[in-house]
């Protein structure tokens, strides 16, 4: 997990190597600040990046930088079961066969198949 302080201190101190960059898994950029680092371009809006991430809430760096999720925090487990003791995957195999046989229309499919998938993520 991404800390705040550690990206702003990277922005701030050692951002016109693009430091904070490659610490926030952005190797493209990083790679783009140490090409034009005797430009000084990149110290200066590394400065300004620096500064950005030590005033943005930790709700704000925690949803762009860490995929949303708070330290600490596993990923929510998905059901295996999609109802009737049958796997989600054995259902839509079914659901698919009743269309194919003309058994379902389309639009019946489609609304079974999100039913199924939203019960699951």
């Amino acid at each position: 997990m991404k800390n705040k302080m550690t990206a702003g201190l990277l922005a701030i101190l050692l951002g016109g190597l693009g430091a904070h960059k490659f610490y926030l898994d952005q190797p493209g950029l990083g790679i783009l600040y140490l090409l034009f680092c005797w430009t000084f371009i990149p110290a200066i809006i590394g400065l300004v990046e620096g500064i950005t991430y030590l005033t943005m809430s930790d709700q704000d760096f925690t949803a762009k930088y860490n995929s949303g999720k708070p330290a600490g925090t596993a990923p929510t487990p998905r059901p295996v079961s999609g109802g009737n003791g049958r796997s989600v995957a054995e259902e839509l195999t079914e659901l698919r066969k009743l269309r194919e046989s003309g058994d379902l229309t389309e639009e019946e499919f489609q609304a079974q198949k999100r039913r199924l998938l939203g019960s699951t993520v």
